[in-house]
């Protein structure tokens, strides 16, 4: 099973790794936790991440769930973008690549993003992928347009100065290095609640200092013009929402109008002192939505095949 561990933050070991093939030739590093048979869950991370983000959903969810989880293109375990490179294309050919490669036709599972991940599912919101195999979507800490106006990085008041300081946030090209108090400091401020705990804040800077530049340049690139405000009224399928009322880099007004402005949206939860990484900062409440999103809109016959409720 996938549950074992060495360390409390330590990623879970899969039960099988894949590579799913892209669009324009791009191979991305899938793993997959927990039973086979059991209902799915597909997890998406966000920028400069990787599937060890989603650690503690993992650990919880494959005792009961089949847990599908993928590095975004140059992130992790997958290498650098083919031929179609970085862009909100590209993220929902990969997430409709990992859904080919990883359900059954027809199987259905709930879709869960973080930040740029949920910046993907928005993506693919017409893609015949997605609407084949999304039961239910969670939407974690993310937004869909508007990005560096109403980022709070940069402690200055709206206006030109702090959007040109926040694009340079995203596109700085300089290296990270090696992860000191300094560094996880930084971190903290730009992504995390005041009140998050040191252990946690030291696995999310692990992570990030992992990725790698280029992706990180180039994504922050994408971000810094993202405009998917129509995908988000595409996302025709149950949505829930959650956000951190301390969130620096995607604050609560883009939740509250991605909740407003979906289809079939299930409401908005805000996470009082919590900052970006909700998935990290509060795993039981992100946790405990996907399996209530399961439960309402996946279930299971008789005969172990899996239905949309």
């Amino acid at each position: 099973m996938s549950r074992l561990l060495r360390r409390e933050d330590a990623p879970p070991v899969p039960v099988r790794e894949l590579t799913a093939v892209s669009a324009d030739g791009s191979r991305l590093h899938v793993e997959l936790h927990g039973p086979e048979g059991a209902p799915a869950v597909v997890l998406a991370h966000g920028w400069t991440c990787n599937t060890h983000f989603w650690a503690a959903q993992i650990r919880d969810l494959a005792v009961d769930h089949r847990v599908i989880a993928y590095d975004q293109r140059g992130h992790g375990r997958s290498p650098e973008g083919g031929v179609a490179g970085y862009g909100t294309n590209a993220l929902a050919d990969d997430l409709e690549a990992v859904l080919a490669a990883t359900l059954a036709p027809g199987e259905k599972a709930v879709l869960a993003g973080h930040s740029m991940g949920g910046m993907t599912l928005m993506a693919a919101s017409r893609r015949a992928g997605l609407r084949e195999h999304a039961a239910a979507v969670l939407l974690c800490s993310t937004g869909s347009s508007r990005l560096l106006a109403e980022s709070l990085v940069v402690p200055l008041k709206a206006g030109a100065v702090r959007t040109r300081l926040t694009r340079a946030v995203l596109g700085a090209r300089a290296p990270l290095g090696p992860v000191t108090p300094l560094s996880r400091k930084i971190l903290k401020y730009g992504t995390m609640g005041a009140g998050s705990a040191p252990e946690r804040v030291d696995l999310c800077a692990r992570i990030v200092h992992a990725c790698p530049r280029r992706a990180r340049v180039a994504w922050g690139h994408v971000l810094a013009d993202l405009d998917l405000d129509t995908g988000v009224r595409e996302l025709r399928v149950p949505t829930a929402v959650i956000a951190g009322t301390e969130d620096r880099l995607t604050p609560p007004v883009h939740a509250r109008a991605v909740a407003a402005a979906l289809p079939q949206s299930l409401g908005l939860t805000e996470l009082t002192g919590m900052g970006h990484m909700t998935p990290v900062e509060a795993p039981e409440v992100v946790t405990a939505k996907i399996r209530e999103l399961v439960t309402e809109y996946v279930t299971m016959s008789a005969t172990g095949k899996e239905e949309v409720a």
